[in-house]
């Protein structure tokens, strides 16, 4: 005789993970879209940027529109993914969320408000990520563990 397993309900721990990983998914695609736009104005030569030659790191406006652009697309893309709660949007947004925050770490001396409030959301969205599918993620297999193995009562 076989015994039956039903799901569990979620716990509120579980609940926070699901929380948690929609809310970065959510500060990932705005954090996206801020990028792309920062791009499309760096690329663009747009007059807000200011240039400081004082400063370590020099870059090239164009280069840095680029980088700026091509991070944003893949953060909104990542988002989708992470929506849809795939481990592999989960690996890629925390990638990219640490791309971000190192373009934001370099960006300080020429806007060190903004940059400091992006590094403080994108250090946010790689600890949900890092911490929010844990419990779901081993919940989810040891329930697909228990209905593939049979049980003799």
């Amino acid at each position: 005789m076989t015994a039956t397993h039903t799901r569990q309900p979620h716990t509120t721990k579980q609940n926070w993970a699901d929380g948690l990983t929609v809310f970065a998914a959510v500060m990932l695609m705005i954090g996206g879209v801020l990028a792309i736009f920062r791009g499309i104005m760096g690329i663009a030569h747009n007059p807000i940027f200011i240039t400081t030659n004082d400063y370590v790191f020099k870059f090239d406006l164009t280069g840095w529109g680029w980088l700026h652009l091509s991070l944003g697309i893949v953060a909104v893309l990542t988002s989708f993914g992470l929506l849809a709660n795939s481990l592999w949007a989960r690996i890629a947004g925390v990638v990219i969320a640490s791309f971000i925050l190192i373009t934001n770490f370099l960006s300080l001396p020429y806007y060190p408000v903004w940059s400091v409030v992006m590094i403080a959301l994108t250090g946010f969205v790689i600890w949900a990520l890092c911490v929010g599918g844990r419990e779901g993620t081993s919940a989810r297999y040891e329930a697909e563990r228990h209905e593939r193995t049979p049980h003799h009562v």
